[in-house]
């Protein structure tokens, strides 16, 4: 059995691999397959000669299995397949949460294999449905449940002056900055690989995060006091911007 990781495909070889998967979905789920379509970098055009495979097949109803997903390797490539049923998908691309610019992409583009029924208009329509004020609750919700808690571990690695976490805790300053800059501008990533390029090229962004995401770019992350300060003048950026943007970090009264 092959097991020395991904070969080099064409785009050709991918999208007829993607069809035979939807040949075999049809024949497993039958009547029940409502819509199958494809997301990711095969959606988009930009599918590398490594990039694996993942499918969306939609299901009319949970009458029988559903909301799971298959995900495995052949060895030359690799493939998922997201199993939802119709109801379920249509409240996942309505919601948003802290993850929304990296996640939703598909919501709103999908490579369409099978969709006779007209389904992922609908997908999209269901994703540009949230509100301001949902936005708004995601951005709160980012900046308490994730930077507070970001700025509380990066002082007290400075406090015991053990840095081997530090590196890593900089790039989750930076992912999540990225986050609130994408829920900031309603901006969708176009994938992970392309969150802070992306990120940094957007308008309102927070003093102190340009300085943060291109450390973690660069990989110098080994200077622990540049790191420290780099982190703190975010942080400091982050209480200023949300502030002036009318975003919530701290509360005067417990909430319950």
């Amino acid at each position: 059995m092959y097991t020395n990781g991904p070969i080099a495909m064409s785009r050709n070889e991918r999208l007829q691999l993607c069809d035979e998967i939807l040949e075999r979905l049809h024949k497993i789920y039958q009547e029940r397959v409502l819509a199958v379509g494809v997301y990711g970098s095969v959606a988009r055009g930009t599918d590398g000669p490594y990039s694996d495979v993942e499918m969306l097949c939609v299901m009319r109803d949970a009458s029988g299995p559903a909301d799971f997903s298959h995900e495995w390797s052949a060895g030359p490539w690799k493939a998922e397949v997201n199993i939802l049923c119709a109801d379920t998908l249509l409240q996942e691309a309505s919601t948003v949460e802290g993850e929304w610019p990296l996640t939703h992409g598909p919501y709103f583009a999908p490579l369409s294999l099978y969709d006779p029924e007209n389904f992922f208009p609908l997908l999209k329509k269901a994703a540009e449905s949230p509100t301001d004020a949902e936005f708004t609750q995601a951005i709160n919700e980012v900046l308490v449940g994730e930077m507070c808690e970001f700025i509380g571990k990066l002082r007290n690695t400075t406090a015991e002056g053990s840095y081997t976490y530090l590196p890593y805790l900089t790039m989750q300053f930076a992912h999540y900055g990225a986050m609130l800059i994408g829920l900031h501008n309603r901006k969708l990533y176009t994938t992970g690989a392309r969150v802070l390029p992306e990120a940094v090229q957007l308008p309102g962004q927070p003093a102190g995060y340009d300085q943060v995401a291109r450390l973690v770019m660069s990989g110098e992350l080994t200077d622990a006091p540049r790191l420290i300060e780099a982190c703190e003048e975010l942080w400091s950026g982050l209480v200023q911007w949300a502030d002036k943007h009318g975003y919530t970090i701290a509360s005067e009264r417990i909430p319950f």
